[in-house]
């Protein structure tokens, strides 16, 4: 089993030997709280030493998790960056300097409905992954 420790409590990995190029992260499915309280979408990200406003979930992503949660608050993600079984794709598209430090991602399809959703994920996918991945996969 990999050492999540830098990714708190709530980040549970599951085995893999494959490293992501250009990164020392191990790669692996890791399951992620998402919640919606007043102020919209957040990860729970017990390690992350910023504010509660670095985790906000914006620009697409929200849209993304309103689809992913059927109608609820909560949610239990695994994301990967490489394919798992039941996965969804996230596409990289281009880095977005316009937006601060963040990418941009298209989500075509989510459980066979096509979506070609457009999503900004903020600098704190480098703290999960290392870097901005080629593919996020998501479930």
């Amino acid at each position: 089993m990999a050492d999540t420790s830098d990714l708190g409590s709530d980040a549970e990995g599951y085995e893999s030997s494959s490293l992501s190029e250009g990164t020392n992260k191990v790669n692996m499915i890791r399951e992620f709280k998402f919640y919606k309280d007043e102020g919209g979408w957040f990860v729970d990200l017990p390690g992350w030493e910023g504010t509660k406003a670095d985790l906000a979930m914006v620009s697409g992503a929200d849209t993304m998790l309103d689809i992913i949660s059927q109608g609820e608050n909560d949610i239990m993600a695994l994301l990967s960056t490489e394919e798992f079984d039941g996965s969804n794709r996230l596409e990289f598209l281009r880095e977005s300097p316009e937006m601060g430090e963040g990418s941009w991602y298209l989500m075509k399809t989510y459980i066979g409905i096509e979506y070609n959703l457009e999503l900004w994920l903020c600098d704190v996918t480098k703290f999960v992954f290392g870097n901005f991945p080629k593919n996020i996969y998501v479930s």
